[in-house]
Formats: structure tokens, C-alpha cells, sequence
């Protein structure tokens, strides 16, 4: 499931990217498979980057990042955001998709982010829309105070013009997931028994056929809703000027 869409972010082979919270890999496979780019993941969770190196072996030859001389490079590293293994000016585009409300110091985030995008580079930057998550929030106290949970809901707004005094531009924003923000409401409705609720589970059913069948019926439903609907907003930026 793809929350940065690549037609607002365009990546070219020869370019690096870091993908900041890469979580189990779901964008920073899609850099280094689908686009060609070298992409770097990094992760606090050890189980997580296991599951994204397992997920990548089908398109690389070997652990090492590839079984050819033209391969591109795919490198998972355990890290903290706040202190980024990287030189300054080390990639062209970094994406950091629903990672900053995890973080208690995420402007620090936001600063190493800066620091290692070259300039002229393309930042893409989501997090949960605010008023979908309040809704989460008031269901369920669980769902945001259990290990590793969100920390805060961000104002968007706010959020952009704090990136902003980073020396970025912002280019585009749109919503996404908006059939997903019921599948969480739903999943918040009952908590406790979230993972036997009839009501969860077919809801769940419905979102893996929809991702699996991808109908022409729901990808358009989803596009109309995610501008108010969408679980999630995703925030396009430039670094200076190119």
C-alpha cells in the first residue's frame, strides 16, 4: 500500500533516497524495484527491517544489494532519526510516510532530514490527518498510548510551516487512504476485541481484495473521499532552488 504517489515525486535511476521509518519496506522497495533508484531504509525496529529485507529478495540476487554490475543499491540500516549516519547532501529525495507523530523530538527529525537532502532534493512528508485521528483518539486511549503509538496529532497547516523554515517549498498535498480511516475507526470501536469482531474482520477482507483487485469502482470512490476522508496527508516539498 503506497501512501506517496511517485507521480508528485518522481525518482530517476542514478538518484539516492532515503526512506526514514521505513517500517517493512513498503516505499523503499518500491525506489529500488519499480523506479531504479539506490534506496536507503532506516528503521529503530530490527523485526521490521528483517521483514523488508525478506520482501526484497525477490527482486535482488543477494544480500549485499544485487547479482549484477548495473544493479542499484538497497541498504537497510537500524538508525535514529535524530542522528542520521550520513553525510551532509547525501541523497536527492527523502520520504518520511507516517513516522514524525512517532517521534517526541521529530523537529530534530526535520533537521537531520535537511541536513542530508542535497539541495534542490524533494522531501515527501505524511502524517495522519488531524481530524480522523481525533476520532481514533476519543474511541480508544489504547490505540495511541501502547508502545511505539503516536505521540501527538499534528495540524498539518502547522506542520508544513514548520518545514517550511528548513529552507523548504511546498509543491503539492493531497489526502490518501480514505477507505482506511474507517477500518481504524472500526478498529478503535472495539479495541478489545479487534482482532475476532466480525465487523473488523470483513471490513479487513474488503481493503485486501481492494488493494489485491485494485477495482475501478473503489480507485475512483477513494480519490473523491481523499481530500476530506483520507486516513492520511501527504506533503510535497523542494529544498531551495533547483
Amino acid at each position: 500500500m503506497q501512501t506517496v504517489d511517485r507521480n508528485y515525486l518522481p525518482l530517476r535511476p542514478g538518484q539516492r533516497v532515503l526512506d526514514l521509518g521505513c517500517g517493512e519496506g513498503r516505499h523503499v522497495i518500491a525506489a529500488c524495484a519499480l523506479d531504479g533508484v539506490d534506496a536507503v531504509g532506516v528503521d529503530l525496529s530490527l523485526d521490521d527491517l528483517a521483514t523488508a529485507r525478506g520482501r526484497m529478495q525477490e527482486f535482488i540476487g543477494d544480500e549485499s544489494g544485487g547479482d549484477s554490475e548495473d544493479s542499484t543499491e538497497f541498504l537497510l540500516l537500524a538508525g535514529d532519526a535524530l542522528k542520521l549516519p550520513f553525510a551532509d547532501a547525501s541523497f536527492d529525495t527523502v520520504i518520511c510516510s507516517e513516522v514524525l507523530e512517532h517521534i517526541p523530538d521529530y523537529r530534530s527529525a526535520l533537521a537531520e532530514i535537511a541536513r542530508v537532502l542535497k539541495p534542490g532534493g524533494r522531501f515527501c512528508a505524511s502524517v495522519p490527518r488531524a481530524w480522523c485521528e481525533r476520532i481514533c483518539w476519543s474511541l480508544s486511549r489504547d490505540y495511541h498510548q501502547v508502545l511505539g503509538g503516536h505521540l501527538r496529532i499534528f495540524d498539518s497547516l502547522r506542520l508544513r510551516g514548520e518545514i517550511e523554515k528548513h529552507g523548504f517549498t511546498v509543491y503539492y498535498e493531497h489526502g490518501a487512504h480514505a477507505l482506511h480511516s474507517v477500518y481504524w475507526w472500526l478498529q478503535c470501536l472495539f479495541w478489545k476485541s479487534r482482532e475476532h469482531n466480525w465487523l473488523v474482520r470483513q471490513y479487513h477482507r474488503l481493503l485486501v481484495w481492494d488493494m489485491m483487485s485494485q477495482p475501478a469502482f473503489t480507485r475512483v470512490l477513494e480519490r473523491a473521499l481523499n481530500p476530506v476522508l483520507g486516513k492520511s496527508v501527504v506533503m510535497y516539498f523542494r529544498k531551495g532552488s533547483e
